[in-house]
């Protein structure tokens, strides 16, 4: 149990899947939220998707006074944002967009909170251009979904002061997330980037004949993915290295993984690859409810995330 923060505000504005992912964890903080989205249909959604998300949240802990009851929905987006301690933005991925969003929240919110945005790929430095208030609008990008998995990246631009990206840090670890800080603007941030290189050389293996979709989603869940899961690619290869660590290792393998990474193939430049793929989805699934597959996916990774916060030994 945390301290009850049923006098603090959070303003969540677009509650698509990640806004009400963010909006589910926050009343399981306990907080109050302040939903805004002017899509129709917007706030029936929200609730359907809290309502669902929230036996999960449950199951993790709740904090004190955490409730559903405590939400509120407005489609003007002046009302949610109105004397909000963090501001948590989640709109669509084109500038423009974002930038008219910004503005809108600029002009009701508090000067000095936090605005954070979602953004999977935007620059936070193109995002704020043009921003009253620059200095305090930041990256906050979660992985999905932010109701379960804690790593949120910070990262601010060439006008956000140190002070909020430094805030928003702070933020995130208080209420239970595990936040990283970017040091530059890069194109997908950073566990994006990482994804990629990974599908990259899926989709070049498939292609080129060498192993099917399913035994590439295999080679990873069951092999290098158990290991990721508790411990990062380097500290999995300092536990490779025995005693001599990481520096033991990389000079014994360093040569051959120079040469492996020479031959690894590139993202597909045409459309072609989908339908392969696809496919190979497809026949990967046969004979299972995939609903339920994911059901049991988030079954485990609560279980997973339970356990490691009992293993504090563990970065």
């Amino acid at each position: 149990m945390t301290e009850s923060r049923i006098n603090e505000k959070v303003a969540v504005v677009g509650t698509g899947v990640i806004g009400a992912s963010w909006t589910a964890y926050f009343l399981a903080q306990g907080f109050t939220v302040a939903a805004s989205d002017p899509a129709e249909g917007a706030e029936d959604r929200l609730r359907r998707w809290v309502d669902d998300f929230w036996p999960a949240l449950e199951t993790l802990g709740l904090a004190e006074g955490a409730s559903k009851d405590n939400l509120s929905f407005s489609n003007d987006v002046a009302v949610a944002v109105k004397d909000a301690v963090f501001i948590q933005e989640n709109g669509p991925e084109r500038i423009d967009i974002k930038r008219a969003i910004l503005a809108g929240i600029e002009a009701a919110a508090p000067a000095d909170t936090v605005i954070a945005t979602s953004s999977s790929g935007l620059l936070i430095t193109d995002a704020q251009a043009g921003a009253k208030h620059p200095e305090r609008i930041v990256l906050g990008h979660p992985f999905n979904p932010p109701h379960l998995i804690p790593l949120v990246e910070v990262l601010g631009g060439k006008e956000t002061s140190e002070e909020s990206v430094q805030k928003a840090l702070d933020f995130y670890t208080r209420i239970g997330k595990r936040p990283i800080r970017i040091n530059k603007e890069v194109k997908g941030h950073v566990a994006n980037r990482l994804q990629v290189a990974l599908w990259r050389e899926a989709f070049s293996l498939v292609e080129n004949g060498v192993v099917s979709v399913a035994d590439i989603d295999t080679a990873i869940s069951q092999g290098p993915g158990l290991r990721w899961a508790l411990l990062g690619p380097f500290l999995n290869l300092h536990a490779s290295g025995g005693d001599g660590g990481i520096t033991h290792v990389l000079e014994h393998i360093g040569p051959a993984q120079r040469e492996w990474a020479r031959d690894l193939g590139e993202y597909p430049e045409t459309d072609d690859y989908i339908g392969p793929m696809a496919a190979g989805v497809d026949a990967e699934l046969e004979g299972y409810d995939f609903a339920e597959t994911l059901k049991a996916r988030d079954r485990l990774l609560i279980e997973l995330i339970g356990a490691k916060k009992q293993a504090p030994q563990l970065p």
